[in-house]
């Protein structure tokens, strides 16, 4: 995972204007030892559903900044529990017909308006979405920038989630 964000972030980076700073991110859903990527289809996507239905996995994004001039790679990983709520057979079924899931990892967007297959999360919620913002902080700091503004409340709000990881995510604890 953390390969791949690096990879991605390589990729963009031949072609970056000087001065520029790349970001690259990878999202992977762990149930168990078991990898939950993107669903090859509708089946694939409820089998998956199925399997995460009423129980918690982890969700580890991993963020990875190149700066093309210099070389310099910077980046770390974010892992969240998450627990899934105790959705229908009917749920999947109109959730998977909507589409949505066939390009997600573990078939879900935590996101996502009518279905909301999360319960109570207790991590970073931006990164289940697959971008965790207080760890792109962390790692831009390395680089001598810092946000404009207060990060975690426009994140908060923009989110509508109450977070309660981003102070220790801000004091350099490993925890999402």
């Amino acid at each position: 995972m953390y390969r791949l964000a690096e990879q991605k972030a390589q990729v963009v980076s031949r072609s970056a204007p000087p001065g520029a700073l790349v970001i690259g991110a990878d999202t992977t859903v762990a149930d168990g030892g078991v990898i939950l990527g993107k669903p090859q289809d509708e089946a694939e996507a409820a089998a998956m559903l199925r399997r995460l239905r009423g129980k918690e996995h982890f969700v580890y994004t991993a963020i990875v900044v190149v700066e093309p001039s210099t070389g310099t790679v910077r980046g770390e990983t974010c892992a969240t529990r998450v627990p899934m709520r105790a959705y229908t057979d009917e749920e999947i079924e109109a959730y998977v017909a909507s589409g949505d899931p066939l390009d997600k990892a573990g078939a879900y967007a935590i996101q996502h308006r009518d279905f909301h297959p999360v319960e109570h999360l207790r991590g970073c919620y931006a990164s289940v979405m697959g971008l965790p913002l207080c760890h792109l902080a962390r790692v831009m700091r390395q680089f001598g920038l810092e946000p404009e503004g207060d990060l975690p409340a426009r994140c908060q709000a923009l989110l509508n989630y109450p977070c309660p990881v981003f102070e220790a995510i801000y004091r350099g604890e490993q925890i999402g």
